[in-house]
């Protein structure tokens, strides 16, 4: 299960690597943002969810039962302007195309460094509450595909 949800995140990346090239698209159709705020948006959550993660002390992990988490997760949806993005993971002004491909190979080691950890290794996330790693990979799945749907939407449009 581990493995197959690594070899996602895996293709997930790539599919944020393909789309720097539409940086600067943007449809206010679709969302406010272009899609290099999209892209780095997601390359900063990734990198600091792995970041805690990896920083998490397994042993104080407790499971707990999410009302949202229990309900999102099972059908990996993350909807659509409900939330703001916390100001650590708020792309700048300017969106350097060397930017992203720096936190792209930060987030490539990282899921190298996920894949080794325990089970109990998890993040603390501000409404899905304690994710152990299989819910944090899960987690980081549904975010990415979540901002990768607007960058598509907004090539569409």
């Amino acid at each position: 299960m581990v493995n197959r949800k690594i070899k996602i995140l895996n293709e997930l990346l790539s599919e944020i690597e393909k789309n720097i090239l539409f940086k600067d698209k943007k449809s206010d159709l679709i969302s406010t943002s272009n899609i290099g705020w999209q892209l780095d948006h997601s390359l900063k959550v990734f990198n600091a969810v792995c970041e805690w993660t990896i920083k998490s002390n397994p042993k104080k992990y407790e499971r707990k039962f999410n009302f949202w988490r229990a309900v999102l997760f099972p059908i990996g949806y993350i909807p659509r302007g409900k939330v703001k993005a916390p100001k650590i993971v708020q792309p700048p002004n300017v969106i350097l195309d060397e930017d992203l491909h720096a936190q792209l190979q930060t987030a490539k080691n990282h899921i190298d460094a996920l894949e080794v950890l325990p089970k109990t290794a998890y993040f603390k996330h501000f409404i899905f509450g304690e994710l152990s790693k299989k819910q944090t990979l899960r987690f980081l799945e549904m975010h990415t595909k979540h901002h990768l749907k607007i960058v598509s939407d907004i090539l569409k449009a």
